[in-house]
């Protein structure tokens, strides 16, 4: 999976956004497809698709 970023993150001088963290979802797997997230006393299952798109389930 190749992952792109908005044009907003790679122009001099970009906004507020650029300071966010980045995380890669293939990291947060582990290689696989599949993490748990943990939000308080929450558990979120992060998924990574065939197509390479990613789905956040409660």
């Amino acid at each position: 999976m190749t992952a792109t970023r908005p044009a907003e993150f790679s122009r001099p001088g970009a906004t507020a956004l650029q300071r966010l963290p980045e995380h890669d979802a293939e990291v947060l797997t582990a290689g696989g497809n599949q993490a748990l997230i943990v939000l308080g006393d929450q558990v979120y299952n992060l998924r990574i698709t065939r197509a390479g798109k990613l789905i956040l389930t409660k």
